[in-house]
Parts: C-alpha cells; structure tokens; sequence
C-alpha cells in the first residue's frame, strides 16, 4: 500500500541538490504554456487573445535542477488576463522565486486588425503573429518586439521583360525592435511594413477590390532586397527605434524556394 500524502508532507527536494560536473545553464524552464492575455491595442479598447508563453531562467552550476512548477505558479498568479504591462513584475518574480540572476518571458499571439476592403470597404480581420521578448538581468531590463506581416510583392525584373503580366509573391516581413523610450504600437509597425510592399494583404476582397490590388502591385514592383531597405529605411526615420532587425522571405510562385533578405542595425 501507497503512504497517505498530504500537502504538508516534506519530501525531498532533489532540485536542490548539488551537481558536480560545474556547468552553468543560460536558460532553463517551461515552453509551450498558452495562457489568455489582454492587450491595450492603439485605439484605447482591449483586445483578448492567446498567448504561448516561455518562460525560463538562468541556473547556477552548482544545482541540479530548477524548480519547473513555480514557473507556472508565477503566470498564474497574474490572473486570467494578463497584460503586457504585467512583464517586469513577473521577471522579478521569476528571479526572486528561483534565486537566478537572470529571467526570460517570450509571449508569442495572434493580433487581430479590422481592415476594410480598399474600394468596396467590406469589412474583414486579419491575423498577425506577435511576440514580445522580455528579459530581466541582474535587474536591468530588455524588451524586444517582434511582428510578423505578410504581403504581396512583385518583381520588377519579370515586369520588365515580360510582354503579358508579371509574376509576384507572398512575402513575409518580420521586424524585431527596441525602443528607447516610447514603444511602437503594433499597429505602427504593420503599417509601416505594409507601405513598404507592392500591396497589402486583406482578408475580404470584392470583384473590385482584386482588380484595385492587383494593379497596385503590378504598378509598385519591389525585389527582396527593395523591401528589405523600404523596412528600413523608414525605421531609420524614427528616433526612439535604437535597434532592429528586418528579415524579409518572399515565397516565389515560379522557383521551388524563397528569396531571402536581412538588415540588422545596432
């Protein structure tokens, strides 16, 4: 027969106990946690979405092992709806509760805009991938944005030699940053990297609408690297931007692989 076990059995703490072998651990924790968060979006209303958390800490060589449930005890004890406000005090949290120097969150969820339909205005949500990036160290704190847009871009070499249409591409722009300062709102970030394609994507198009993309894109053709460097550039324009990085992929509709670009700044 079982022992009976209650909550206030002491048993032991294997975690706790020494290792030998004398090798730090940079990060150590839970991946894969969803959790409901709600987020302020740029028009002041509050938008409830899901989030899939990390959530990691630094380990001193001398222990075993980290202590994995206060991990989620920490998120927990946040509420239902977390916001991203809620970051720093969770960091500290991590560290104080799991005697680390060091503390990770990475949050990553859709983000939902309504977007209306550029000549008929029919009405549709988009999705975006959105993570935010936050890390406590020794106390000092760092915080990197990153979001995912799609769009459509066409290429001006097929524009050029070919005598009936031209071939394009879905592209995928992801921009990480850091801010001193003000944050950018997502909002910003997606209309920054959208005026940087050949069009923007929607999710309801009307006979109208495919006829006003289509030849928006046919009459702003962008290679790769033109989209990478209108990224840019126009984050080059903001002073409160003190780093980034722009890695743009275009799934090419007439090769078997994508063409790839990336600018890093800072």
């Amino acid at each position: 027969m079982s022992k009976q076990i209650s909550a206030n059995t002491q048993l032991e703490d294997v975690q706790s106990s020494c290792d030998k072998r004398q090798l730090r651990i940079d990060q150590v924790g839970v991946k894969g946690l969803r959790h409901p968060i709600l987020l302020r979006d740029r028009a002041a209303i509050s938008q409830a979405t899901i989030a899939e958390f990390t959530l990691a800490v630094d380990l001193p060589h001398h222990f075993k092992g980290t202590h994995m449930s206060r991990f989620v005890e920490v998120l927990n004890a946040h509420g239902r709806e977390l916001s991203a406000s809620q970051l720093p005090r969770m960091l500290a949290e991590l560290r104080t509760r799991l005697h680390a120097e060091t503390a990770h969150i990475k949050m990553t969820f859709p983000y939902f805009l309504e977007k209306a339909a550029p000549i008929t205005g029919a009405k549709g949500l988009m999705d975006y991938i959105v993570t935010f990036d936050a890390a406590d160290r020794a106390g000092e704190l760092d915080f990197v944005m990153l979001v995912d847009v799609p769009v459509t871009t066409l290429c001006p070499c097929s524009k050029t030699i070919s005598d009936r249409g031209a071939h394009n591409q879905r592209g995928n722009v992801r921009v990480a940053l850091r801010c001193s300062g003000e944050m950018m709102w997502i909002e910003e970030v997606i209309e920054l990297v959208e005026a940087s394609a050949s069009c923007e994507l929607y999710s309801l198009l009307k006979r109208q609408d495919e006829k006003f993309v289509t030849e928006k894109a046919y009459d702003n053709p962008v290679f790769v690297e033109d989209l990478v460097r209108n990224v840019a550039t126009r984050l080059n324009q903001l002073e409160r931007v003190t780093w980034y990085r722009i890695e743009v992929e275009n799934h090419e509709s007439i090769h078997n692989h994508s063409a790839y670009a990336v600018i890093e700044k800072g």
